[in-house]
């Protein structure tokens, strides 16, 4: 009798939570005539803010001059505001460090349990606090797994290609004309992971990449669209038989040091290596190397492939320098490792330091 009562209690419970959610639904769906199209941002309050273009193989500003971001990761925008850490004042510690970019990494978990809305208005805030300090903006569509099987590292990364399009598509409507949005990061780190997630397959990958291109530009055209080789955002050797057919963009990938096994640490063989994944794409497109960072092999979140001794460091800047590839270092939180920061009083780690003082 009891178990009967409680079935009947759970019946019940479940049955009125599904009675409330359809009125919810209809509530919203009342008058679905006079629900407003979505809106574009209203930049009229913006500083001017030069628009970054592709021109061959080098970023330029309006006066045509050669143009490199240089910056910093911030942990994902609705993880900020949990930390009660999302402000201005975060902004302007990064300006201090140096920055002319920020990357927002925006999860698909996030922008679903936000909501479209909540995370457009952060967003916003955004852009009105780097476009006062002088600083660009990349938007990153933060998954990693093979998109086009619908697999994925981890279910903070699950999506599907129909929302990848919207969001794109909302993204670009919303900041139609905004120059301090430079760089759309179509997909953070394509993998299959080994065939743990099917296999990927690089006409396959440039189709979609080209499709997302061409709903962002219908859009705008004076943005960046950036796309990602295999490996983890790591190899681009494809693109240099088969690159993307789509004008004014960029590549880009996530040189972290383990990506490489040299034993020794010798610079120069590195350099090779780095050369034959994706540094040569660099001489007929633009790259940002929008990760890339280290932590020793027993500090805090230390995990293949970030581990280093920090040798690493001037190596890969070094090789930046040289190739005129932009960079943005992962990450400026104390718990996304490898971390820039020990703690919400900005006290640099080990590679948070040697970032600063690379920014400066």
């Amino acid at each position: 009798m009891k178990v009967l009562i409680a079935k009947k209690f759970i019946f019940t419970f479940i049955l009125s939570l599904f009675i409330s959610a359809f009125a919810y639904s209809a509530e919203l769906q009342k008058d679905w005539w006079n629900i407003a199209y979505p809106s574009a941002f209203d930049n009229s309050s913006l500083k001017p803010q030069a628009f970054i273009k592709v021109d061959g193989n080098r970023l330029v500003d309006a006066k045509g001059s050669a143009f490199l971001f240089k910056g910093m990761n911030v942990a994902a925008p609705d993880k900020l505001v949990a930390d009660n850490q999302w402000n201005k004042a975060l902004f302007e510690e990064l300006k201090d460090w140096g920055v002319n970019v920020i990357r927002l990494p925006i999860h698909p978990i996030g922008w679903r349990a936000t909501g479209e809305q909540d995370y457009l208005a952060l967003i916003d805030e955004a852009v009105v606090w780097a476009n006062d300090l002088d600083i660009y903006l990349i938007i990153d569509w933060h998954s990693i797994g093979y998109l086009p099987d619908g697999l994925f590292q981890h279910p903070m990364y699950e999506t599907t290609e129909q929302e990848t399009l919207k969001f794109w598509q909302t993204i670009a409507k919303r900041y139609v004309g905004v120059s301090t949005i430079a760089v759309y990061e179509i997909f953070n780190e394509p993998t299959d992971i080994g065939g743990k997630a099917g296999t990927a397959d690089w006409k396959e990958w440039k189709a979609f990449n080209e499709k997302v291109i061409d709903v962002i530009y219908a859009h705008d055209r004076n943005v960046i669209p950036l796309v990602a080789g295999f490996n983890w955002a790591y190899d681009l050797r494809p693109v240099m038989t088969d690159p993307i057919e789509r004008p004014g963009i960029a590549y880009v990938s996530h040189p972290y040091p383990q990506k490489e096994q040299v034993p020794d640490g010798n610079k120069e063989t590195f350099f090779k290596l780095w050369d034959q994944a994706w540094g040569d794409v660099a001489k007929t497109h633009p790259i940002i190397a929008t990760e890339l960072g280290w932590v020793n092999a027993d500090g805090y979140g230390a995990h293949i492939p970030v581990i280093n001794d920090g040798s690493y460091g001037p190596m890969i800047i070094e090789y930046m320098n040289e190739r005129n590839i932009s960079w943005v270092a992962w990450c400026f939180d104390p718990d996304w490792s490898p971390t820039m920061i020990k703690n919400w009083d900005f006290e640099p780690t080990q590679q948070g330091a040697f970032f600063k003082q690379a920014l400066r």
